[in-house]
């Protein structure tokens, strides 16, 4: 990636992460307000389409850029919070992957951050990061398409996102220290 492109703001890529971070507010309102599960599901399907998209017209036609690589997981943190609190209302067990989100967030911000700080460089998100958002995804649309599922399935769902999480929480944390190590072996 050349430092031009790095620099850039305003790209189809980064409209399309700001665009699923106002998606975040209607998704609360289709789900609080109107209570229609189907106008929700279809919000988070096109928000899942934009971040499925932002990404690949990013990388295929050279716009990757430090903005991008912040406001992605901003609008994927905005969308997944706003999905595990709205769906803890009716499916209680949602609390533990919204509690691993809470966890995972706080640690691998800050050291995100401290990364970040040490090499001069954004990082981008990992497979791992997106294989656990699809995760989140599907799990959030199960449960609002098929929200009578017997309860066995749910928590299965749940268990399987929940270890999606955890394993990409370890890996972005192993990441980040190996970072900070690396930083401090050199000084």
């Amino acid at each position: 990636m050349n430092r031009r492109a790095a620099g850039r703001i305003v790209t189809i890529p980064n409209i399309l992460s700001f665009s699923r971070i106002l998606m975040a507010p209607l998704f609360v309102w289709a789900y609080t307000a109107r209570q229609d599960s189907l106008l929700t599901a279809a919000i988070i399907a096109l928000s899942a389409l934009t971040d499925l998209l932002d990404g690949r017209i990013a990388r295929r036609f050279n716009m990757v850029s430090d903005v991008g690589k912040l406001l992605d997981p901003i609008a994927d943190k905005l969308t997944q919070g706003a999905m595990l609190i709205c769906l803890v209302t009716r499916f209680t067990a949602f609390w533990v992957p919204l509690i691993l989100m809470i966890l995972r967030e706080a640690v691998v911000g800050v050291t995100s951050l401290l990364a970040m700080r040490t090499s001069g460089r954004v990082e981008g998100a990992e497979l791992h990061g997106k294989v656990a958002t699809v995760f989140l995804d599907v799990l959030a649309l199960s449960h609002l398409l098929f929200a009578d599922m017997p309860t066995a399935v749910s928590h299965a769902l749940i268990v399987l996102t929940t270890a999606a999480m955890a394993v990409s929480f370890a890996l972005y944390v192993r990441k980040n220290l190996g970072i900070l190590r690396r930083k401090g072996e050199s000084a």
